[in-house]
């Protein structure tokens, strides 16, 4: 399964195959052209409470993976479609965080590959 991970502000390129943006908010400064998304997935975001209890603090990051995962439990259709997409082609998880290991964009990528469900 080809799964990809890109930040919003570096540019698309063809390789990426299908772009889906996982915030739940736009990313600053990006424009839709700019973003060259084929899908814009808000609800497979993490939810406010668990983004702001985060805080994209590197030494939360194992229990953030953990309820995270738990949270993506309600969307597994979503995660099928797009365990689907994977295995057909590339699929990029696009995401806007400055932290590149420690984002949700790295935990989804994660179970999208392992192809299991949620826990």
């Amino acid at each position: 399964m080809d799964v990809r991970l890109r930040r919003a502000y570096e540019p698309a390129v063809a390789a990426d195959g299908y772009r889906v943006l996982i915030d739940r908010l736009w990313p600053r400064g990006v424009s839709k052209q700019e973003a060259h998304l084929d899908e814009w997935a808000r609800e497979l975001a993490p939810s406010g409470e668990l983004r702001r209890w985060f805080g994209h603090d590197p030494e939360r990051f194992d229990e953030f993976r953990r309820r995270y995962s738990k949270e993506l439990a309600a969307h597994e259709d979503k995660l099928r479609e797009l365990r689907r997409r994977g295995r057909a082609g590339t699929v990029t998880l696009v995401y806007a965080a400055r932290d590149s290991e420690h984002n949700d964009a790295v935990v989804l990528a994660e179970l999208l590959r392992r192809g299991r469900r949620s826990r």
